[in-house]
C-alpha cells in the first residue's frame, strides 16, 4: 500500500473514533438513570468496599444515579430494602440472594410488573433469574459451590490430609447463599478429612467480632484440629484473632477464607490464613449496572459472570496490596 493510502486510512479511523468518542462523551448511555444496589454488610467495611467503589465507578462511566443500600448481611433487611426501593421507581434494582428465591419471587414480580429491572449479584436466585433472563435479570457473583470447593483443594494442597480434622464455619442454612459452604465442606469430606460443622449465627454474621468467642471456644475443646475453614469474608478476617487467643502460631492450623480486607490481608502476610478466595468484588459492584445500562437501553438478556477467579496466599498477596488500598481489589 502506497504511503499516501496509509495516512488517508489512518486519518479515516481517527475520525471515526473521534466522532464516536465524542457522541458517546456527549450522551452517557445510562444518562437519566436511576438505580438501587444492596451493596450487602456495611458501608467501608472490607467485604463490602471494593463492591461499592466498582458500582459508583460504574454510576459515573455510564451516567446512572446509584442508591446504596447496606443491609449488615441480613435477609430480612435485605427485604425490606428492596420493597423501599421498589416505592422509589427507579429504572433497575440489584438484590442479593441471601433471602432465597422463595422470599423474593413475589416481590420482584411486582417490580417487573411495574418496569423494573432486576439483577442479581453475589449470591444467586437461580430460579429467578431462570423466569426473568430474558428481561435482564442476570449474575455477577462467584459460583458459590465451586468457589467453596476451590478453597477446600488450595487447602488440601496446603497440607490438610485424610484423617485431619477441621472446621467448617459457615451458612450452611442460608438458602443458596450456603452452597459456598456446601462446596468447601463436601470437598474435605471427599478427600477423608474429619469435619466439623458450625453454623455461623446471625449476630456473627452481621458482626463478625462475635465470631472470635465461638472459635477460640471450639479451638480449646479440639486443640489438635489442622485445618478451618469459611466463605464469610468478615470471618475470615478474624480467624488469625481467635488462633492468637487459642494459642496457636502462624501456620500451626491451615486456614482457608473468602474475600481481601485490611485484617484477612494483614493475616494472609503473618502466616495466619493459608489461603483465601478472591470475589473479585469490584467486578461485583461494575458490572450489575453495566447489565441494567445495557437491557434498559438495548434489551439485552441477563448475563451470568463468574467473579471468583482464583485465590490468594502468602506468597500472591505483595503484588495485589497496592490496588486493595484503593478499593479495587
Amino acid at each position: 500500500m502506497k504511503l499516501e493510502s496509509l495516512w488517508a486510512a489512518a486519518a479515516a479511523v481517527a475520525g471515526l473514533t473521534a466522532i464516536c468518542t465524542s457522541s458517546h462523551a456527549a450522551e452517557p448511555l445510562g444518562k437519566g438513570m436511576v438505580m438501587y444496589m444492596q451493596m450487602g454488610g456495611n458501608a467501608g467495611d472490607g467485604a463490602t468496599w471494593a463492591r461499592t467503589n466498582g458500582a459508583l465507578a460504574a454510576g459515573d462511566a455510564f451516567g446512572i444515579k446509584i442508591i446504596e443500600q447496606y443491609s449488615a448481611w441480613q435477609p430480612e433487611k435485605m427485604l425490606e430494602q428492596f420493597r423501599q426501593a421498589v416505592a422509589a421507581k427507579p429504572d433497575c434494582i440489584e438484590i442479593m440472594g441471601h433471602p432465597g428465591n422463595d422470599a423474593f419471587e413475589p416481590l420482584v414480580k411486582q417490580a417487573r410488573d411495574k418496569g423494573i429491572l432486576i439483577t442479581v449479584g453475589n449470591s444467586p436466585l437461580t430460579k429467578i433469574q431462570k423466569t426473568y433472563g430474558s428481561k435482564g435479570t442476570g449474575y455477577a457473583g462467584v459460583d458459590l459451590y465451586t468457589g467453596g470447593s476451590i478453597t477446600a483443594t488450595k487447602m488440601l494442597e496446603a497440607g490438610l490430609k485424610s484423617g485431619d480434622k477441621a472446621l467448617v464455619y459457615g451458612l450452611l442454612g442460608e438458602a443458596e447463599r450456603g452452597q459456598s459452604d456446601k462446596g468447601l465442606k463436601d470437598t474435605l469430606e471427599k478427600a477423608g478429612v474429619k469435619v466439623d460443622y458450625i453454623e455461623i449465627s446471625a449476630e456473627a454474621n452481621s458482626d463478625s467480632s462475635l465470631a472470635v468467642p465461638v472459635l477460640t471456644a471450639y479451638l480449646a475443646k479440639n486443640p489438635t484440629v489442622k485445618g478451618i475453614g469459611t466463605q464469610h469474608g468478615g470471618v475470615t478476617s478474624v480467624i488469625p484473632k481467635a488462633l492468637q487467643a487459642a494459642g496457636k502460631k502462624p501456620g500451626e492450623v491451615i486456614v482457608g477464607g473468602i474475600d481481601l480486607s485490611p485484617a484477612t490481608i494483614d493475616g494472609l502476610q503473618k502466616g495466619w490464613i493459608t489461603v483465601t478466595l478472591d470475589q473479585q468484588l469490584y467486578l461485583q459492584g461494575f458490572l450489575p449496572v453495566m447489565q441494567c445500562v445495557l437491557s434498559k437501553r438495548y434489551g439485552f438478556a441477563g448475563l451470568s459472570i463468574n467473579t471468583g477467579a482464583d485465590v490468594v496466599t502468602p506468597k500472591t498477596i505483595k503484588e495485589l496490596v497496592p490496588l486493595i488500598e484503593k478499593g479495587i481489589r
